[in-house]
């Protein structure tokens, strides 16, 4: 048998010109998942990171300084397109659904507000659920299918990996809400339910072997010091 674990990058800057960067406490968030799977005695035998910044990031900042394998890129472990969606598929979906339009508006409405996060999160569920079902594409942003086929074939890959593999990777929600929604065999929706409940920093493990792939734990936060907890 052998494991995985998937990390999710620390906390990056969502509502910054530059989207693809770790914040401050995204850096510590990252040092701290180092220091957790060291003290655990984790030794890993393949360290993999999507091509985002705050992926490629995260896992250098774990790695450093511990006799672990050079972190490798692998771009199909990339997040969805979130400014894509956000960029170009909201204003699509605003001109064709009053009800998403609203949500439009009361985020403008909150976005210098204490509730910014509480309004963006019900916009990007709305949105995210109308792009998984097809309802709102264009061509310069990623589908679902194609951001389930590369995530799945990844994941494949990995699989295929000799017995005693430890891998750990080091991606972001949607990627690791998909990779549990597939090793319990769930309906594509709840991929996104579980993508918007995973913490930054959080540690998600499953065994494989054998070809099958079997969830251990989801989002473990215990290793991250209350002060360094974070969401978004």
């Amino acid at each position: 048998m052998s494991d995985l674990i998937l990390v999710r990058h620390g906390q990056a800057t969502p509502f910054e010109a530059d989207t693809d960067r770790l914040s401050v406490l995204g850096e510590r968030q990252a040092r701290a998942v180092g220091e957790a799977l060291a003290a655990q005695g984790v030794r890993p035998t393949h360290v993999l990171h999507g091509a985002l910044v705050r992926q490629r990031r995260t896992a250098e900042l774990a790695a450093e300084g511990r006799d672990w394998p050079t972190p490798t890129l692998d771009p199909r472990l990339s997040e969805f397109d979130g400014d894509g969606l956000v960029g170009t598929l909201a204003p699509l979906l605003a001109r064709q659904d009053a009800e998403f339009a609203a949500l439009v508006g009361a985020f403008r409405e909150h976005r210098d507000s204490p509730e910014r996060n509480r309004h963006f999160q019900r916009l990007l569920e709305a949105l995210a659920a109308a792009w998984q079902a097809g309802r709102v594409t264009h061509p310069e942003v990623e589908g679902w299918a194609d951001f389930r086929a590369r995530v799945r074939d990844a994941l494949g890959d990995v699989l295929r990996l000799p017995s005693g593999t430890v891998a750990v990777i080091f991606t972001s929600g949607g990627v690791i809400g998909l990779a549990v929604a597939l090793a319990l065999d769930a309906p594509d929706a709840s991929a996104l339910r579980l993508n918007w409940r995973v913490k930054n920093g959080s540690l998600t493990r499953l065994t494989f072997g054998g070809g099958r792939l079997s969830l251990d734990t989801f989002n473990e936060e215990g290793h991250m010091p209350p002060d360094l907890r974070s969401w978004r």
